[in-house]
């Protein structure tokens, strides 16, 4: 009982340290982007920079979910693939 209440706490202490983690680096970066402390152009305004920011960052959050797809599809079985036109081509 005491390893897996030491276990819960480590996970919770993790959880805590990484959304602390995040959200200094969400403030950081926000206020960079808002004061033009970036290496943007001079005419893009914050807001514009502000916005590209998160449509890239969705666009590599897309990119790493399907890596991890890709990689857990490779580990299956043939008979667990399916019988689709394209699951069968893959």
């Amino acid at each position: 009982p005491s390893n897996s209440v030491l276990q819960a706490a480590f996970f919770w202490f993790y959880v805590v340290l990484s959304a602390v983690v995040l959200a200094f680096s969400l403030a950081v970066t926000l206020e960079g982007l808002f004061t033009s402390n970036t290496t943007m152009w001079d005419n893009v305004p914050n807001a514009v920079a502000v916005i590209l920011f998160f449509l890239l960052m969705s666009v590599v959050g897309l990119l790493k979910g399907m890596q991890i797809a890709f990689f857990a599809v490779t580990k299956l079985d043939k008979f667990e693939c399916g019988c689709a036109p394209f699951a069968l081509k893959t």
